[in-house]
């Protein structure tokens, strides 16, 4: 079996490297960029290493369906977004405090691994740090139907910008993605994608990265469009088992970060987490498996994996 941690058997997860490396370039190039500290983020609650995931109740222990989150499960994604929004704010001169907004790279990850989707990204930034003027509002925004058409003018013109760097063919899938997702479908297992970011970019995402044919052959595709409530809330979840026909315990999913861990526990799923450099400090005991990528997993792997952790309940 691959090498990774299984929570159940109360092995040690090895450390990935400091990533203190990983700080803000902008910053670094301009002190006139309002990049501020990660402290003021919201901080998820410490809690007690668990043995299982949460909410999971083992009624079977077969794979049935595997569920791939997109942004950085299927591809590392998280630079090209940040890179969108700072494009946004700068073609719209958006400015905080009278200087020019823009995300610093520590910043962004400490931002994206608290807060899933894009407006509720900027809609928290703007609460905590103050509305912007920009050339949509010459003044910062004062009524809600202004502030919202702000958010949705920058969302729109940030989700064409991603459109364009995916477009141009540089980003490629992460390790043993493509090669899981046919092994899944070769044993007939169910195949599904969640994701919580815009329908209009994780399709074209998708079409480039996984192609049609893959695409096309999926049981289950559902965008942040598609549900009311973003991750960490487990309702695209369970939309997905209940489009796909299997029981919650049937499913596997595979995320990237402790948001998308939260929503597939709090569904009753169990979860493997294949991190990126930004997700790799987070706490992901309630994962039943961590690995640093895909690349030598297989699904085997996963079956007799998800077996037992069933069998150890």
């Amino acid at each position: 079996m691959a090498a990774c941690m299984f929570l159940a058997q109360g092995l040690s997860l090895p450390r990935p490297a400091n990533l203190s490396a990983f700080a803000s370039s902008s910053s670094s190039s301009s002190s006139s960029l309002f990049n501020p500290l990660s402290h003021a983020l919201p901080q998820p609650r410490a809690r007690r290493r668990s043995l299982a995931p949460r909410g999971v109740v083992p009624v079977s222990c077969a794979l049935r369906a595997l569920v791939f989150d997109c942004d950085g499960v299927i591809l590392e994604s998280e630079h090209l977004h940040r890179q969108a929004y700072n494009d946004a704010f700068a073609h719209f001169g958006v400015r905080c405090s009278d200087r020019p907004l823009n995300w610093g790279l520590e910043f962004y990850d400490e931002l994206q691994n608290r807060i899933g989707g894009g407006k509720p990204k900027m809609r928290w930034y703007f609460k905590e740090h103050g509305w912007p003027s920009s050339s949509v509002f010459e003044k910062p925004p004062e009524s809600d139907e202004d502030r919202a058409k702000l958010i949705d003018t920058l969302q729109d013109w940030k989700t064409e910008r991603y459109k364009d760097i995916i477009r141009s063919g540089t980003v490629k899938p992460r390790p043993g993605v493509l090669r899981l997702m046919d092994e899944a479908k070769a044993a007939g297992k169910k195949l599904a994608i969640c994701s919580a970011a815009t329908k209009s970019s994780v399709i074209l995402s998708l079409e480039n990265l996984i192609g049609m044919e893959r695409f096309q052959g999926l049981d289950c595709f559902l965008a942040g469009d598609d549900v009311k409530e973003k991750k960490p809330d487990p309702s695209i979840y369970l939309n997905a088992a209940k489009k796909l026909g299997v029981s919650r315990t049937e499913c596997l999913v595979v995320e990237d970060s402790v948001i998308g861990l939260q929503a597939a526990t709090s569904a009753g799923m169990s979860c493997v987490i294949s991190y990126t450099s930004s997700t790799a400090k987070q706490d992901f005991k309630e994962a039943i498996a961590i690995y640093p990528d895909l690349g030598n997993v297989r699904l085997k792997d996963l079956e007799l994996l998800l077996q037992s952790v069933v069998a150890a309940k």
